[in-house]
């Protein structure tokens, strides 16, 4: 079974079929981040534009990287140096963009839904890179892979998400991916940071505010990042997140003997995670950003024309 793909711009409307195509396809770039020489010819002669309304180092350094491998060329348009902080518009901006020409735009920005907004006045295809506090699919589809190649599979896993859940796209892309095959989340983390609504999504989802609570029994093990800004008096001050929340030796012990360990990056060792998990033998933190490549790379082929199919999704 094969799919066509217009835009990637969320997990959620993508079905249990499309996620294991999708997967399926960035296994069949995985093998060429071991290779001496690790460029293609595939997409030579076209081109992708980097669109970062947001700052991102380790994100756009991964979409870059994978359009590079293929042999495209990458435009680059970041936050900082943008026409935007002069007050230019972002349909303005990226209409620009697309009258270079390029194939595809790979865009992030703070504000949830400006992607799905670029995808439907462009005429090219559209990659979300993270918005607001939408949806990052991208990484939702690497941590599936990661996950998949440590514990030999996906089904009926049981998953704690740690950390910031109301404020994190990547909890809810990873929500939407894991629950379609049959796994059960537990989201933990300070009461304020647990939205009611994700429990909505599937009934597999139960919220434990309580981390010994939620760790016991699990295969994987989510520590998201926490801005530290947020973590201000009185609301809940660092020391206190640490004795309640870090990720330590001790509480990782709580899972399974076979659990796994992941963060999306940055981690802020000493806040959300202890060094000794982080450098763990259960981390696949630097498998994660590894396995980015290749989701990247997979994405980019296909949205580009590289692979033939039918089928459709937005």
């Amino acid at each position: 079974m094969s799919f066509t793909f217009r835009h990637m711009l969320g997990t959620e409307a993508l079905s249990r079929d499309e996620i294991t195509f999708l997967l399926n396809q960035s296994r069949a770039f995985q093998g060429i981040q071991k290779q001496p020489l690790k460029k293609l010819a595939t997409l030579r002669g076209k081109s992708v534009v980097l669109a970062f309304f947001e700052t991102s180092t380790r994100t756009r350094i991964s979409f870059g990287t994978a359009a590079a491998r293929l042999g495209a060329d990458t435009m680059n348009l970041q936050a900082e140096s943008s026409s935007t902080q002069k007050g230019e518009s972002l349909m303005d901006t990226v209409r620009t963009l697309e009258a270079m020409k390029p194939d595809v735009i790979v865009i992030r920005h703070a504000a949830s839904g400006a992607p799905h907004f670029v995808a439907d006045r462009l005429g090219i295809p559209v990659i979300n890179a993270g918005d607001g506090v939408h949806e990052h699919p991208s990484q939702g589809l690497l941590d599936a892979l990661t996950i998949s190649d440590r514990l030999g599979r996906l089904d009926g896993l049981d998953v704690t998400i740690v950390g910031d859940i109301r404020h994190s796209r990547v909890a809810r892309s990873n929500i939407h991916v894991l629950t379609k095959f049959g796994c059960r989340i537990t989201l933990s983390g300070p009461a304020m940071w647990l939205p009611p609504e994700l429990a909505q999504i599937a009934p597999s989802i139960r919220l434990q505010p309580r981390l010994e609570d939620a760790l016991d029994r699990a295969h994987v093990v989510m520590v998201l990042r926490v801005q530290t800004e947020r973590l201000q008096e009185p609301a809940l001050p660092a020391d206190e997140y640490i004795r309640l929340y870090q990720m330590t030796p001790a509480r990782l012990g709580l899972a399974r003997p076979e659990a796994v360990l992941m963060h999306p990056g940055p981690m802020i060792r000493g806040l959300e995670i202890d060094p000794a998990v982080a450098d763990s033998p259960q981390s696949c933190v630097l498998e994660q950003v590894t396995n980015g490549v290749a989701v990247r790379m997979a994405l980019l082929y296909l949205l580009t024309g590289g692979a033939p199919g039918s089928g459709a999704t937005g």
